[in-house]
């Protein structure tokens, strides 16, 4: 949609020349034609975007501004020149403006050339999927990333069934390290449709951005960016553990005191202090269709980790999936340079999702460190669990982005392969895994390599 409007600003732009230089070479002719022209552009954004099939319209909404503004000058320029007759307009002063233009308006279209259209891969339930949000208050903990002594703060985005019957399980979903929310909009809307409550969290600092109770921007801490990237590179197993542990605590934290506090408003039929919402109604609703008696967890990356870390720590936790994630919260501690592994099997059946690349790599990552790989580790001695393996993908394969920013999915880490196809696939194992463990029902049916 980007690209239609840059072409098609551009033939206006170029009309505007041509007209010039053809019959309307006096400049209060050109001020005229210029004022039409910018109406013009702004009407046929202003259509483009009220398309109700165009999502994600935040896209636009900075080349609207440019235009708005442009068009309000040469109106202006018109009706206070429009009777003055001061001689023909320039040839190269109207090409320079003309390049100028398409320059200014490319500029502004760049969100629109890097995201798409997109809404969404189609879902296989009956039920259509309503959304919903909530920030939740921790009050027992001081936010660590601010200095004004302000409580934690969760925001969460619950995804339900619509005209929902009965009782439905509960899945909590986190983010990876810079996410967001909607990182895995795909996956929610399919366990909704199928009837799942989809709780999926912000973790503020660690997420790319998020909005608090003020209604502030919270945008990721930049000391947490510079430690994601130096534990990706050469660095020591003690130094890994150390910067990690601390990252997990906070998650780990956050996804408790969320579950906590969403099995309490249940069973007393109540929101209280913790929940800050405009959607009472809604929240309460979705709370009488939550069953709080099946819950799992899944994430991406660090959030899968976290999911992982949760499952052990508590009781109450059916079911586990992790995206790519390594599953740092397994690692007790380091002794002579070596990590050390929980040597109770994991207690919750748990499936783990990797790239074929990674997996490959297991063997060699044993023999050099002399122990495996903690996921590998973990998923050979827990009590249930399954590793599935996807060829030619890379870690953002694994989530929405690819097909919401191409672009940005590339320089993050996306292979050759087609991406509805393969993230239609992962969803169809995740509910799999969440029927069988959280509904009892079918059998499974997960391939180990895709």
């Amino acid at each position: 949609m980007g690209i239609i409007f840059f072409i098609l600003f551009t033939l206006a732009e170029i009309a505007l020349v041509v007209l010039t230089f053809t019959k309307f070479r006096e400049k209060v002719a050109w001020r005229r034609n210029r004022a039409i022209i910018r109406t013009a552009e702004v009407g046929l954004l202003l259509g483009m975007i009220l398309i109700p099939t165009v999502n994600m319209k935040w896209r636009f909404f900075g080349a609207l501004i440019v235009l708005a503004v442009r068009l309000l000058i040469a109106g202006i320029v018109w009706l206070v020149m429009r009777k003055r007759a001061n001689g023909l307009r320039k040839k190269p002063v109207t090409v320079i403006s003309c390049v100028l233009s398409v320059v200014l308006i490319a500029f502004s279209l760049v969100p629109a050339f890097i995201f798409t259209n997109y809404s969404g891969l189609p879902t296989t339930g009956e039920y259509k999927v309503i959304e919903t949000s909530v920030i939740f208050v921790d009050k027992n903990r001081v936010d660590e990333f601010e200095s004004d002594g302000s409580y934690r703060e969760v925001p969460a985005h619950f995804y339900y069934p619509e005209n929902a019957e009965g009782e439905y399980p509960l899945v909590i979903f986190s983010h990876g390290a810079f996410g967001y929310y909607q990182s895995n909009f795909s996956t929610y809307a399919e366990l909704a449709s199928n009837g799942y409550i989809v709780v999926a969290l912000d973790h503020p600092h660690h997420s790319f951005f998020t909005t608090d109770t003020d209604g502030k921007t919270v945008t990721v801490d930049t000391d947490f960016i510079e430690d994601v990237i130096k534990i990706n590179e050469d660095t020591s197993d003690e130094e890994v553990y150390t910067i990690s542990q601390s990252w997990l605590k906070l998650r780990v934290d956050d996804e408790n005191f969320v579950l906590d506090t969403i099995k309490a408003a249940k069973e007393n039929k109540s929101l209280d202090e913790r929940w800050h919402t405009d959607d009472q109604t809604g929240i309460i609703s979705v709370l009488e269709h939550t069953d709080t008696e099946k819950i799992g967890l899944m994430g991406h990356s660090l959030g899968g980790a976290t999911a992982v870390s949760l499952g052990r720590e508590r009781s109450d936790i059916d079911a586990v999936i992790d995206l790519d994630g390594t599953m740092l919260g397994e690692i007790k501690g380091v002794e002579n340079g070596k990590n050390v592994y929980y040597s109770e099997p994991y207690p919750v059946p748990v499936l783990d999702f990797t790239k074929e690349t990674d997996y490959n790599d297991r063997e060699q990552y044993k023999s050099e460190k002399g122990y495996p790989y903690v996921n590998e580790y973990i998923t050979d001695n827990a009590k249930v669990s399954k590793t599935v393996v996807f060829k030619d993908v890379e870690h953002m394969d694994f989530t929405d982005l690819p097909l919401i920013s191409p672009f940005l999915a590339s320089m993050l880490g996306s292979g050759d392969v087609n991406h509805d196809e393969t993230l239609s696939t992962i969803n169809s194992i995740v509910l799999n895994w969440f029927d069988y463990y959280l509904k009892n029902e079918g059998t499974l049916d997960i391939k180990a390599q895709y």
